[in-house]
């Protein structure tokens, strides 16, 4: 990287460091944390080096880099990280800095008198220097905690570069003299010190005690504060600060052994939550969606208290009469939901093409042709889709989202897409929803624009009958012994359009289809509970075996997981398992595309065997 801003092989001199004018830098530049000040030091070097001044740009590039890392204080080997890491390529990271650039800073860094620049040098120096010397690690524990404790610095990387002093005179032990025990002084002083006027401040010092293993002595009297600024801010109506203050409360006097007390401060945060469902559904724009998620957090909020415990507080009661409000907000938030319309897409012409595909065959070639209208979408080609399609809507991808059923509980929640590098579970929650909602989109196109077209076509062109689909059943090797009636009745429904009576019976026709072949390839489809008794595990947790992509390929596994099991889509088996599927449902694009794809594997299976 440094090679494309100053020559390779320039050397600097301690005079270049001195003359090339950071303090001045700094001095003119307002000073936020270390982003502002590798932006004033990257203008001053690049500015330099337009003015000829190649030793003072590359000394401003240096700090410019060091100040341009992202700080990760309980990493003991990796403290610093890019800021930046894009398509392969990342910003600067120590092992980036040459032997001769650690010197430099090492032999400068006493005439640093900027506290946050002289940290970050003297903390490079300690973590690069071979051999370590300690007092490199003590000039930064002192700059560091030189940083005042206030909120102004805090959000600006202060919380970061104190955990860094802590961290590092953990390390140094007996090395650090009486550092540590100092700044768990600073820092409870500066507690003591805070009020409702400093926002948050308190909850940050008292989670750096706790980061830090410090204030262990002090608990009861942290948690009597906390607790005194929670119940400031609840009667001022500030609902949010004082639910985080009484979470904190609440932590600190269980730390302090007081059970009960930290019980008193669970069912103050979960009467927050209470206060603002109320106030989200009765202000003067209501929102029911709000307060249907205000009381889903207080009925898990009371679920945190112990059972042994619950009657002292009417948890239980309150958890029932919670439940009734949410019911009635989720109800009512079905309301608050407005369609989105976009123009709509002329499919007239493939209507017509998806005809003729069937027009003057014979019944076996018709249902053949009918059948290959739309192949299996490719599992790898949805996924790649997926991530192009949140890679082009990044604000998309990173909030999260609720799904919520026509009745208005939530059923799914997708988080948001993490902005890092590394992929996480959540990630790949986030990958599956796309997929499946894209898949959505093509189960709907190929309803309306070819399904159910081609199927009044040969309604017209040929009378067939149940007999007919359960000879085909029969004939079919993907169909277990005994079901093939149950097959044939629910394939001739869909073709006469009894979609109510196919869905009712092809769906659990097929979760047996698929635990049938399972059990066949070895695979185990049961489970024990602690009573010993062995129970048939349902179609989500069959899906989710290793053998179900060896048998049904990862295609079909995908479809099937997609339409009939998982909560980010249509969940067909679950909503009509449990008598949640209406009428009108079965009507549904999905509801055909099903039985649709019943049909399909019965015919192929039966035309490959």
């Amino acid at each position: 990287m440094s090679t494309e801003r100053y020559p390779a092989g320039l050397v600097l001199t301690n005079q270049d460091f001195a003359d090339c004018g950071w303090k001045e830098v700094l001095t003119s530049s307002t000073r936020e944390g270390y982003p502002s000040m590798w932006q004033a030091f990257s203008s001053a070097a690049k500015q330099a080096m337009d003015e000829g001044r190649q030793p003072h740009g590359k000394a401003l590039w240096l700090l410019a880099d060091a100040c341009s890392m992202l700080l990760s204080p309980k990493s003991f080997n990796e403290p610093f990280k890019p800021f930046l890491v894009m398509e392969g390529k990342r910003s600067v990271i120590p092992d980036d800095l040459p032997e001769a650039d650690i010197a430099l800073f090492a032999e400068n860094v006493d005439d640093i008198d900027e506290p946050w620049l002289k940290a970050r040098i003297a903390d490079l120096v300690w973590l690069k220097g071979r051999p370590r010397e300690v007092e490199f690690a003590l000039a930064a524990i002192d700059a560091y905690r030189s940083i005042p404790l206030e909120t102004g610095t805090w959000v600006h990387g202060g919380r970061e570069c104190w955990e860094r002093a802590t961290s590092l005179a953990r390390m140094l032990k007996a090395g650090a003299g009486d550092r540590l025990r100092e700044m768990e002084a600073a820092i409870l002083a500066a507690f003591d010190a805070s009020n409702c006027e400093d926002g948050f401040l308190a909850l940050w010092l008292a989670d750096l005690l706790i980061s830090s293993g410090l204030g262990r002595d002090h608990r009861p009297a942290i948690a009597q504060k906390i607790e005194s600024l929670a119940r400031t801010f609840y009667g001022e109506g500030d609902i949010h600060r004082a639910r985080e203050y009484f979470r904190s409360a609440s932590d600190w006097f269980k730390a302090a052994g007081d059970a009960a007390r930290a019980d008193e401060m669970t069912v103050a945060l979960a009467e927050g939550w209470v206060r603002e469902a109320t106030a989200s559904a009765t202000s003067e724009d209501p929102s029911h969606t709000a307060a249907a998620s205000c009381y889903e957090k207080a009925i898990q909020t009371y679920r945190a208290i112990p059972r042994s415990r619950r009657a002292i507080h009417r948890v239980d009661e309150w958890i029932t009469e919670l439940r009734g409000h949410l019911a009635e907000s989720g109800k009512q938030s079905l309301d608050e939901m407005h369609v989105i319309r976009t123009p709509g897409m002329d499919i007239s012409e493939l209507i017509e093409q998806a005809r003729d595909v069937v027009r003057g065959k014979d019944p076996v070639e018709a249902l053949g042709a009918f059948v290959d209208l739309h192949q299996n979408p490719s599992a790898k080609e949805m996924r790649e889709q997926a991530l192009k399609n949140l890679r082009n809507h990044p604000l998309q991808a990173l909030g999260s989202r609720t799904f919520v059923s026509h009745d208005g509980r939530v059923i799914a929640k997708r988080p948001g897409m993490s902005s890092g590098n590394t992929s996480s579970s959540d990630d790949d929650a986030v990958i599956r929803a796309q997929m499946i909602r894209e898949y959505g989109i093509r189960v709907s196109l190929a309803v309306q624009g070819s399904i159910l077209p081609v199927l009044e076509t040969m309604l017209l062109e040929h009378r067939l009958c149940e007999a007919d689909f359960t000879t085909l059943a029969i004939q079919s090797p993907i169909v277990p012994k005994g079901r093939e009636r149950l097959f044939g009745r629910a394939l001739f429904a869909g073709y006469d359009h009894d979609y109510v009576a196919a869905l009712h019976i092809l769906v659990p026709q097929i979760e047996h289809m698929v635990r049938f072949h399972l059990k066949q390839a070895g695979a185990k489809t049961t489970n024990l509970d602690i009573n010993g008794i062995e129970h048939e595990n349902g179609l989500s947790a069959l899906m989710d075996l290793p053998e179900t992509e060896k048998i049904f390929g990862e295609d079909l596994a995908f479809e099937i997981s997609a339409l009939f099991c998982d909560a980010f889509g249509p969940n067909l088996r679950n909503v009509l398992a449990h008598g949640l599927l209406e009428e009108d449902a079965c009507q549904s694009t999905d509801a055909i595309y099903a039985w649709w794809l019943g049909l399909r594997l019965v015919f192929n299976t039966w035309r490959r065997g």
